[in-house]
């Protein structure tokens, strides 16, 4: 983003624009930081919000690159190394190629206790990682006492444990501390009392607390109440209180309401007055006296390096002893504290040399979040400390020789000294499939470099694969990716971006996508050869595909994904937890048919409507035109089957495109012009024809009422943009499908000016016909309905008249069906959903909504950013390790984030259900029974092989929908004497089928039992028959 001419560039930028808004994009467009320490987690934040878009960074680092910055740095190289250049040189050129519009510079001048701070007086927000907590205060001092404040964040990794700390002044105000979007919600009754109660309309729940306030809209009777502002005092999740109302008129019918976002301000203190009694932030309910027991050991972390100029030699008891006594002398100044944890302290004494680098990456995407905050005022920010661990990783490692963690002059020293040399050699042998190369996907390979995941060396792997194409959209957040590298795809250019950071990692890049349709690729003997997948994807229906062919193969699966600045992740272990597919989320509320026809009553709806036409006229149309002319290659043909009484399933939808079919710009013009007439004026008239305002129901009341809304139609006028816009980019689409050129010149206001003086609008006459107004009802499929003989002769006619004139050439049985693509500005299709909807709205009278908010609902398109999409991919690295050291269930644990609140949540996962067939006889989702038969294995003999093997009796055999054996269908009693190749048929090369088998229930009437699926194989050693 161009800082001078503010014009925020929405190609790189429309994802995170949905996450900030444009008001917190301009003020980042405006701000400079300074960023000190170019370690792990210091490379982390530059990353981020470089990304993000601030006008300028300062790197400040005063090392030299040694080989163990290679295991935590990614922008540092061997050859930095070798040619013993600075870190800050080595990274400041790598950051800089990450976002042209920022500017980014660099310094190593001395940063301590003795340098004059003045300059940083040019800074608005001052990051301080690798430095001693004497010189973070005295940095702190200085920009608390500035007038505005400098915004201060101090953040520190030691092995183990990190801690962010924020300080941004004596008052910060913030515009929107949650981000969310308000709803508007429609009002059911509003008592004429003291206080007045509002009642929500279907009970729909409000999400409001006490104290925050609404403004009402659209309220009948009780009219006094519109445009004004109302605090609440909750009741119940669909009631609350607004104040006297007894001296206004009655309530009547409809409105709404939506919360009114007020501005909050924050109240911060130095480091120096919070160490005593810190404001902490608990991630981990599990543990809730960790923050602070973190915050006395890294206080006494730093005594120690005071008082011997080092850190903890890595597994030195005695440097722990020290250690811990320190901490006891910290903790015992506190006035916030909790007891010491000697485990704990331990722990960190031996690591704080090391680097954790998933650790570094999830702290980093939480500190860079609160860099945002600190320059924009967007969401509420840390108040004031953050503390994490992951003493989960180390606690099994306690009895390991201290030899194993000291280091051996490579890469991974830092990652030795925490989690030792036999568990980095585990990693080095890892075969990992990892589905989705996009932003976690991205984020997740530095953390496999870093770690040293799937070496080839060591007959390692990490396999992915994406089918997607880089687009300039995915430079915002996914950093492997350059501007060279769009329309390349995204697999094999994040595996070469990826062997940059550490060259000795096996990649092997695919462009499948992973479905029933590609499991000739990713078979059973594919999933064989793997340790764990890892999925990075952005869908449910994707997830729930690879979930249960892990569950199937018996593999662990690490899931995660974000929206916005939420994130989760989900970890998935063979026998310990439930699976993805465990739990259901309730399915997405569909708008009804009517409602979107007819019904309109929030912009949703009318973003839905332009979205629905675009879809019917120019997808699906052409496509089942394309269709029909190639099941039916001949006019001819068509129209005798049709003489003689066939009817050919679309044939009266396809030459009705056939006969109307333009052949002009002029004409697309004209029937963008008699689109305007239908959707905008002869469709309220209709229904104000079918529907009065005076209309009532049976039980009295009015029809219009709200959420309905009543349409008022409006006459064509050129000189609005709506209509210009709405008439212009239907007209193209239009010229799209039917392949009709048109200049630049066709588009201006003259030329279309000059076309429709000429277009007849034919005079409106109501039709007297049936509007659905059922809820309920699913929207009919044309194709299918069976046409009238009136239709069938007009087809006929049509079809005759076409032929007659010569109208059937190969190029007119052609359409071209457009796919809708919401990033490309220039093909005009945004241009028609933003127009159309924005029409629709004016219609119903229903806030419109800009284009750029009309984009991402038409578009589906989910909100992101690069801090969250950082911190969930260290989150599951960081479980990634736990899952290749086998550790217990206990040591695992799922996340869920939200870094604009900020809330951080650590549970442990759902542990796997096991479930009582009867007599002893348990199965949980890891079961599979397994039977092998052979070419004349009958369906009796599988019967029996699963009671003599399993001891209980199976009553109904299901293959997929197929009812295999159910004793009271006619019929199947005769099938226990066919084998089992006969009955199932399975294709070529297929060695075994999953049964789903239910068992005969202990008493009569109960219902049959559920049991595990049940692997049968076609011959006796598995082999293929």
């Amino acid at each position: 983003m161009a800082a001078d001419s503010m014009e925020i560039d929405d190609s790189l930028y429309s994802r995170q624009r949905y996450v900030l808004g444009d008001s917190a994009m301009h003020q980042m467009a405006k701000s400079s930081v300074f960023l000190s320490g170019m370690g792990g987690l210091g490379i982390e934040i530059a990353k981020n919000i470089v990304l993000a878009g601030v006008k300028a960074v300062t790197l400040h680092d005063t090392k030299q690159c040694e080989t163990w910055d290679l295991g935590s740095n990614f922008f540092i190289r061997t050859e930095d190394v070798l040619s013993q250049r600075r870190r800050v040189e080595a990274v400041c050129p790598r950051v800089a190629e990450l976002n042209p519009y920022v500017h980014v510079d660099m310094s190593s001048s001395a940063l301590d206790n003795n340098t004059d701070l003045s300059f940083l007086r040019k800074y608005q927000c001052v990051i301080l990682t690798e430095a001693r907590l004497n010189l973070q205060k005295r940095v702190n001092e200085f920009c608390h006492s500035q007038q505005p404040p400098i915004r201060f964040i101090g953040c520190d990794a030691y092995g183990i444990c990190v801690r962010v700390f924020c300080d941004f002044g004596e008052e910060f105000e913030v515009s929107d501390p949650t981000g969310e979007e308000p709803k508007e919600i429609f009002v059911q009754t509003i008592t004429q009392d003291n206080p007045g109660v509002v009642t929500c309309m279907d009970n729909q729940p409000h999400g409001l607390q006490t104290g925050q306030s609404v403004v009402f809209r659209e309220v009948n009777g009780m009219v006094e109440l519109n445009s004004t502002v109302r605090q609440v005092s909750v009741l119940s999740p669909h009631s609350f209180a607004i104040g006297d109302t007894s001296q206004l008129q009655p309530y009547a019918h409809g409105g709404f309401f939506v919360l009114v976002k007020t501005p909050k301000t924050y109240r911060f203190e130095t480091i120096g007055r919070q160490l005593c009694d810190p404001q902490v932030l608990t991630p981990d309910y599990s543990k809730p006296e960790a923050p602070l027991q973190i915050h006395a050991a890294m206080l006494a972390l730093d005594d120690f390096q005071e008082q011997h100029s080092r850190l903890p030699n890595i597994g030195c008891l005695q440097d722990a002893e020290v250690l811990l006594q320190l901490t006891e002398e910290v903790n015992a100044t506190l006035r916030n504290k909790a007891s010491v944890n000697t485990e704990l302290v331990r722990c960190l004494s031996r690591t704080a040399r090391g680097t954790l680098p998933p650790l570094a990456a999830a702290v980093g995407g939480l500190a860079s979040q609160e860099v945002l905050k600190a320059l924009t005022g967007k969401f509420a920010p840390l108040q004031q400390w953050f503390y994490l661990d992951a003493i989960e990783i180390v606690r099994p490692l306690q009895s390991v020789s201290a030899e194993e963690f000291s280091p051996r002059g490579d890469r991974y020293d830092g990652l030795r000294a925490c989690i030792g040399e036999s568990m980095c050699l585990k990693l080095h042998k890892l075969r990992v499939f990892m589905v989705g190369c996009g932003a976690i996907g991205c984020e997740m390979l530095k953390n496999f470099a870093l770690l040293g995941v799937g070496l080839a060396k060591s007959s390692g792997e990490v396999c992915i694969t994406d089918p997607d194409l880089i687009e300039k959209s995915n430079l915002n957040r996914q950093f492997l990716f350059r501007p060279h590298h769009i329309q390349k795809p995204k697999s094999t250019t994040a595996a070469e971006a990826t062997h940059d950071i550490n060259p000795d990692l096996q990649v092997d890049a695919h462009l499948n996508k992973v479905c029933p349709a590609t499991e000739s690729i990713y078979n059973d003997s594919f999933y064989s050869r793997l340790n764990l997948v890892v999925t990075a994807l952005d869908n449910v229906e994707a997830r729930r595909y690879v979930d249960s062919r892990c569950v199937s193969n018996q593999k662990p699966l690490l899931d995660s994904g974000t929206m916005g600045t939420k994130g989760h992740t989900e970890i998935i272990v063979p026998n310990l937890t439930e699976s993805y597919n465990s739990h259901r989320d309730p399915p997405e509320e569909e708008i009804p048919f009517c409602t979107l026809k007819s019904f309109p009553s929030v912009i949703e709806h009318t973003i839905q409507w332009a979205r629905d036409k675009f879809e019917n006229a120019f997808v699906h149309k052409p496509s089942m035109y394309n269709s029909f002319w190639q099941t039916h290659s001949s006019a001819e043909v068509v129209l005798q089957r049709m003489q003689v009484g066939e009817s050919l399933e679309g044939s009266f939808q396809v030459i009705k495109l056939l006969s109307r079919r333009p052949s002009q710009w002029e004409q697309c013009i004209a029937i963008a012009r008699l689109k305007f007439e239908k959707y905008f004026k002869r469709k309220a008239l209709q229904l104000l024809h079918s529907f009065p305002l005076d209309t009532r129901l049976k039980d009295g009341s009015l029809f219009w009422q709200s959420p309905k809304r009543p349409p008022a139609p409006f006459d064509f006028d050129l000189k609005d943009p709506l209509h210009f816009t709405f008439i212009v980019s239907t007209a193209r689409l239009f010229a799209g499908i039917y392949n009709i050129p048109y200049s630049d010149e066709d588009l201006s206001e003259e030329a279309v000016t000059r076309i429709l003086s000429d277009v007849k609008i034919p005079e409106y006459r109501p039709a007297e016909k049936c509007i659905v107004t059922d809820e309920t009802a699913k929207k009919p499929d044309q194709i299918k309905m069976p046409l009238s003989s009136e239709e069938e002769r007009e087809a006929i006619t049509q079809l005759e008249q076409a032929i007659a004139t010569d109208s059937v050439t190969a190029e007119r049985l052609q359409m071209n069906p457009l796919q809708f693509e919401k990033d490309d500005d220039s093909n005009g299709h945004i241009d028609f959903i933003a127009s159309a909807s924005a029409l629709r709205a004016r219609m119903y009278s229903i806030e419109p909504a800009d284009r750029l908010k009309t984009k991402r609902i038409a578009g589906k398109i989910i909100p992101a950013i690069a801090t969250a999409t950082a911190a969930v991919a260290g989150l599951v690295a960081l479980e990634l390790i736990k899952v290749v050291g086998v550790y217990e269930f206990e040591s695992f644990k799922n996340c869920f984030f939200n870094l604009a609140i900020p809330v951080v949540v650590l549970t442990e996962p759902a542990p796997v259900k096991r479930t009582l067939i009867r007599d002893n006889i348990y199965f949980s989702i890891w079961d599979c029974w397994t039977i092998f038969g052979h070419e004349d294995f009958t369906l009796s003999d599988f019967m029996n092989a699963v009671r003599e093997k399993y001891g209980i009796e199976p009553t109904m055999v299901v293959h997929g929908v197929k009812m295999l054996y159910v004793p009271v269908m006619p019929g199947h009693s005769k099938r226990l004497k066919l084998t089992m190749q006969k009955l199932i048929k399975p294709s070529a090369g297929r060695r075994y089928v999953d049964l789903t088998v239910s068992f005969a229930p202990e008493a009569d009437g109960d219902d049959d039992l559920p049991g595990p699926p049940v692997r049968y194989y076609f011959s006796r050693n598995g082999e293929t028959p």
